[in-house]
């Protein structure tokens, strides 16, 4: 999803170094701190959108740039509970008239902000670091942000050259982080397959899309893991079983876009009540797994509870399995001798739901594996 912004500031006097101010919105659902942003209206130019957005949820007029400073990804909610990824390319607004009223001065609160300000008001990264940035002075500071042992370096006057020395210093990775930031993507990705499979006739795309676009964040996210295993001196736990853990929790956000591709291939639309209770499970076990993994940090401390989630684990897929092939009867006995194709299209999907729940369950084996090296 493509969308356009504007950022609208102004200079507080004419100074070369005046400072900048930036003007944010509240957000009409949740109230939080945005920039006036929205979708690329047909037949006008990006930048001239972002205008208009800002005068409509802002209130502001002025000159536009064509010339975008960056973009920014976040997570837009849709209606029908889908949560899909927009790139919002932003467009800085030279504001020449603040309006007294405006479109949606009821609906909104508009306010100006310092660049740092209006940075750590706003929630997506990408776009605390363009405000940031915004200023010459603050990009400049931002780039002459120095480590511990540089600043060490410039006060002992060490030369510069002695910086493979830092190269040398183990590194013990993010793992925990990663490990996290995966489980979290599962559990968005696996409430995605619930929403999917609840729809029974109504609109699939939304919840496929987002599906799709969970993998992808996996995809990167096991890639640092891979990544980071090959550069990292000291590891919390034995290479084999991060690669293991990581490559678990990775098939199963693989296996729920392979159950997304085939409902969007045979364009199914109905869902039996056995694939809406697989899909429970999935979306239980993804949060039990999202559960376990900051437990990880201390094993020692959290083995008993961190068992006790994969014992859960391994019971509830036993139930899945028991749900599979309940639902694999059902379909056979109501398609099978007249519509075989029917019948190849639930059995499909069955599969792939099953391999899902098989992979949260290697998850909760790998993590007892841990347990029982570290606790």
């Amino acid at each position: 999803m493509r969308q356009i912004a504007a950022l609208p500031y102004r200079t507080e006097g004419s100074a070369i170094d005046a400072p900048v101010r930036v003007l944010l919105v509240t957000s009409r659902g949740t109230g939080r701190w945005v920039i006036p942003k929205g979708n690329v209206a047909s037949g006008l130019a990006p930048h001239v959108a972002a205008a208009s957005e800002a005068e409509e949820e802002a209130g502001v007029v002025g000159a536009a740039c064509p010339t975008p400073i960056g973009s920014y990804r976040y997570r837009k909610r849709r209606g029908n509970g889908a949560s899909l990824m927009a790139d919002v390319e932003v467009f800085p607004l030279a504001v020449t008239t603040e309006l007294l009223k405006w479109k949606e001065q009821h609906q909104r609160e508009r306010r100006w902000f310092t660049l740092a300000d209006a940075a750590d008001a706003v929630e997506e990264p990408d776009l605390r670091d363009l405000i940031r940035s915004f200023d010459a002075r603050e990009f400049k500071a931002a780039t002459r942000r120095a480590t511990m042992l540089a600043a060490v370096a410039q006060k002992s006057r060490i030369p510069h050259m002695f910086g493979w020395f830092q190269r040398l210093l183990p590194k013990t990775g993010n793992f925990f982080e990663l490990f996290e930031a995966h489980a979290v993507t599962i559990t968005a990705a696996a409430d995605a397959l619930a929403r999917l499979f609840q729809q029974n006739g109504g609109p699939t795309q939304d919840h496929i899309r987002e599906i799709m676009e969970r993998e992808h964040d996996a995809d990167n996210i096991i890639r640092e893991v891979l990544q980071t295993v090959r550069k990292t001196f000291l590891t919390p736990f034995d290479r084999s079983a991060i690669t293991s853990l990581i490559g678990a929790m990775d098939d199963a956000v693989d296996e729920m876009q392979a159950a997304a591709a085939a409902v969007d291939l045979y364009e199914v639309t109905v869902f039996e009540p056995e694939m809406r209770d697989m899909a429970a499970i999935i979306v239980d076990a993804a949060r039990l797994t999202c559960e376990a993994m900051p437990l990880l940090r201390d094993v020692a401390k959290n083995g008993a509870r961190l068992h006790e989630l994969t014992e859960r684990l391994v019971r509830m897929e036993g139930h899945a399995d028991d749900i599979h092939d309940a639902g694999i009867k059902r379909a056979f006995t109501e398609y099978g001798a007249t519509d075989t194709l029917k019948f190849i299209v639930a059995r499909e999907i069955y599969k792939h739901l099953e391999r899902i729940v098989d992979a949260l369950e290697d998850v909760a084996n790998e993590i007892d594996g841990i347990v029982i090296d570290h606790a």
